[in-house]
């Protein structure tokens, strides 16, 4: 049996999906099932492989829906500068390079290529584009070898895209795709297939699924519904990543469901089983289901992540008055709230600190709020790190963010005996948070006001360093964090696909 993952793109600034379907493959590995990673978008801009590799995926694992029916396998890029010159006729007479780069010109011709290198340095050619007489005529894509072409043709002035080729190992055309009027049609050597969902309905055919294989739909918007028509005899699973509902929507007869899971809860009863993050959604979630619908599905939760092992101090300790955040700089994050809580809290507790890991749009406003309250003594951005044996240098973890569907830090601060102060809101914080035993969960209000926010954030972080439970609420943490142990969680899949494959 295989446990096919389908998601849609991925880049190189991935999402928490790709996050979490990396934990997964992890996870799979461990409990020796064999999972393959389905990404449905054209992705054309890099080597799909890089991508992937990127995060941790295995080649193996991963099926890109337009290599699928070509016998060109995932791989790095290898094709070099000179295989592309070589097939294109004449010498060029001039090189020009620019970083990454490299552009041939064969003036007899009117003509010019350029090279798009993996690495400013590098031999290896991911794309190049052809030009003549000014217009672009083809582009061609890489990895160890060809394995797509697009032709353009002029029209108003523009390129137009009227094909795309996709190849085997031998260079052979395995089929084509060509574009007009916002159609796409897809030429087979035996048959023609009109639009994108009828090549998923052809893909999903050709898996051959059996009654022993599940497919996991990680993210499903513009596919499910050939997906839904054509999983059988395999298992449907649904994996639910955020807040799955509006709740300023919610009426005693009505339900607003978050868009990207409306079509497959609509259609609940043709999945076998929804996988939530936390306890607390999939209350809500069957509490909804059984109020709104019609629908009874099995729900699993199993956590997005998980810890190999309980992360202790060294030999130093934890630094005195310590504390850290660790997120992307982002507006919906709000660390500016917690710059100024932390300044409030100092002017009682002199010798706190407080330590910011992330990058993001947010960083130059933080710079200059943290400059502005005169904190820079004591309020640092770090910038990316690896957090693993940074943790336990700690003694305090805040989040301020007023939303996460699991929170993957937050998992990794209790793994390291922190205690988290941060909001009352689904379900991260709810999830790792016990008030008062590992923490303090300040309510949410919806009027955001700082001065507010950050006078509250500011008390607790003044009570938990007066009571002076530190041991206590480290060992808390530390206890909590069992449940998320990666045996613990290796264990919760492979209950769940017994379950589902034996019901």
């Amino acid at each position: 049996m295989t446990v096919y993952n389908i998601n849609l793109g991925i880049g190189w600034a991935s999402s928490g999906v790709e996050y979490a379907q990396a934990y997964r493959a992890e996870l799979l590995r461990k409990a020796n099932q064999p999972a393959k990673f389905v990404f449905m978008d054209l992705i054309l801009s890099d080597n799909i492989q890089h991508l992937t590799s990127n995060i941790g995926f295995h080649d193996e694992e991963i099926i890109w829906l337009y290599s699928y029916f070509t016998d060109m396998k995932i791989a790095e890029t290898s094709y070099r500068v000179d295989q592309v010159l070589a097939h294109f006729a004449g010498t060029p007479s001039r090189e020009e390079k620019n970083g990454k780069v490299r552009r041939f010109f064969y003036e007899d011709q009117d003509a010019f290529v350029t090279c798009y290198l993996r690495a400013e340095e590098s031999p290896y050619v991911e794309r190049c584009e052809y030009v003549s007489r000014g217009v672009l005529v083809r582009k061609d894509y890489f990895s160890y070898g060809r394995y797509c072409s697009e032709y353009f043709r002029p029209k108003d002035g523009q390129a137009n895209l009227v094909e795309r080729r996709f190849y085997n190992e031998d260079g052979s055309v395995a089929y084509q795709m060509f574009v007009a009027d916002g159609r796409e049609i897809y030429r087979f050597k035996d048959h023609y297939l009109e639009g994108r969902k009828e090549l998923i309905r052809y893909f999903m055919q050709e898996l051959s699924l059996t009654e022993h294989d599940l497919v996991i739909l990680d993210r499903a918007t513009d596919i499910a519904q050939p997906i839904f028509q054509e999983v059988r005899p395999a298992r449907l699973g649904v994996v639910v990543h955020a807040e799955h509902y509006s709740l300023n929507s919610v009426t005693e007869e009505y339900i607003l469901w978050n868009n990207y899971y409306d079509y497959q809860f609509s259609n609940a009863d043709k999945v076998d089983f929804f996988i939530v993050a936390t306890e607390r959604q999939k209350e809500v979630l069957r509490e909804q289901f059984d109020r709104f619908t019609q629908h009874h599905p099995a729900i699993y939760t199993i956590p997005v992540g998980s810890l190999e092992s309980l992360v202790h101090p060294q030999s130093g300790g934890r630094r005195p008055r310590a504390m850290l955040t660790a997120s992307r700089l982002a507006s919906e994050k709000h660390i500016d709230w917690l710059v100024h809580a932390v300044a409030k809290a100092h002017e009682s507790l002199p010798d706190l600190t407080f330590d910011i890991y992330g990058k993001g749009g947010e960083e130059a406003k933080l710079v200059q709020l943290i400059e502005d309250l005169g904190a820079k003594d004591y309020i640092k951005l770090k910038g990316h790190a690896n957090l693993s044996t940074i943790y336990p240098q700690y003694e305090l973890y805040l989040s301020a963010s007023t939303s996460e569907g699991f929170g993957l830090t937050l998992m990794e601060a209790i793994g390291s005996g922190l205690p988290i102060i941060g909001f009352d809101v689904p379900y991260g914080n709810q999830t790792f948070i016990r008030e008062g035993q590992n923490g303090y969960l300040l309510p949410n209000s919806s009027d955001r006001v700082v001065d507010q926010i950050a006078t509250a954030f500011a008390e607790k972080i003044l009570t938990y360093y007066r009571e002076e439970q530190e041991a206590d609420f480290e060992a808390a943490s530390y206890a909590r964090a069992e449940e998320f142990l990666t045996d613990r969680v290796v264990k919760a899949w492979e209950q769940l696909i017994e379950e589902v494959t034996t019901c």
